[in-house]
């Protein structure tokens, strides 16, 4: 999430209860995930396990509780004891959760030609481009961008919050939701089945590539990148933070897991798990999904398995 205007270290610190390690005048011009942040964003860590990378990212700012690390060069620190809590006090200032009075807020922007169906939900600060179809009950919320000709079916809901959890044992709540403040981007000639769901991404973009079909009741995680021109068939399910790039196909009821890559032009057959990134070009299939012909000579095998057995106790 970029800020609406660049703020100061010192502003930013007063505003999470921080102290600064660094350039206290120096500006900030928005917050991200570590996989997210670029230069000029602030990021935050709350584990040693994670400091260094955190520390040795793209981020110019961090939100730390601990002032034993060694600090690159051009860096600075904002130390607190919950970075957690800070980072949600950031995002409750920048973009605060307001109820909405209308079905279609005053500010979206709806472009020529497009068809808004009723009972359409459109939250604040959406645009959708020119001659959309958007059928009833679907849920856009706040801040979308959708392009030109994109066809969203009914009961598809776009931008809910990311399922993405900062996670502590020894506090009552183990799971505490981190706030999402970022959005969903859908390109132009996109056709959305009925029954999906996109995930908004936690603090950046999901988005979804211009020429992208999806078939009823598919999910895409938050930070999930689809290309162009790819092909969902029903109930596939992507995990957050995953790269699929263009031309991929997706056969009914794929899993995808997180933060894995599954190169252009790659086909993954029906109910295929995919737990690991997987190189473009290829047929894949089963669980864990591999090449589709070596899989299926692998089931040949396990079929003649009894068979096998049968031969070894003859034998001894």
């Amino acid at each position: 999430m970029k800020f609406p205007a660049p703020v100061t270290l010192q502003w930013l610190s007063t505003l999470i209860d921080a102290t600064v390690i660094g350039d206290a005048s120096a500006e900030a011009l928005g917050i991200n995930e570590i996989h997210k942040v670029e230069v000029g964003d602030v990021c935050f860590v709350d584990h040693p396990k994670y400091y260094d990378k955190c520390l040795q990212s793209n981020a110019t700012h961090i939100i730390i509780n601990s002032k034993d690390v060694q600090i690159p060069q051009g860096k600075n620190l904002l130390f607190c004891e919950t970075p957690f809590e800070a980072y949600l006090r950031i995002v409750q200032h920048f973009r605060p959760f307001t109820a909405a009075t209308t079905a279609i807020a005053s500010d979206a922007v709806i472009g020529e030609g497009t068809i808004v169906s009723p009972n359409v939900f459109i939250g604040k600060q959406v645009v959708i481009g020119n001659n959309c179809v958007i059928h009833p009950n679907v849920t856009i919320n706040d801040y979308t961008v959708i392009g030109d000709n994109v066809v969203i079916q009914a009961g598809s809901v776009i931008g809910s919050d990311a399922f993405y959890y900062n996670t502590k044992k020894d506090r009552a709540v183990w799971y505490k939701r981190m706030q999402s403040c970022g959005n969903v981007v859908i390109e132009s000639d996109v056709e959305i089945g009925a029954g999906c769901t996109i995930d908004r991404g936690v603090t950046a973009s999901t988005f979804i590539g211009s020429g992208t079909k999806m078939d009823n009741m598919v999910h895409i995680g938050h930070d999930t990148h689809v290309g162009r021109n790819c092909l969902f068939a029903a109930q596939v399910g992507i995990a957050g933070a995953t790269t699929i790039e263009d031309g991929v196909v997706l056969w009914g009821q794929v899993g995808v897991s997180k933060t894995l890559t599954i190169g252009a032009n790659a086909v993954v057959l029906a109910q295929s798990g995919v737990p690991s990134s997987l190189e473009g070009g290829k047929v894949y299939f089963g669980y864990p999904a591999e090449e589709a012909s070596y899989k299926r000579r692998e089931l040949v095998w396990i079929k003649r398995i009894p068979e096998l057995w049968k031969k070894v106790m003859q034998g001894s």
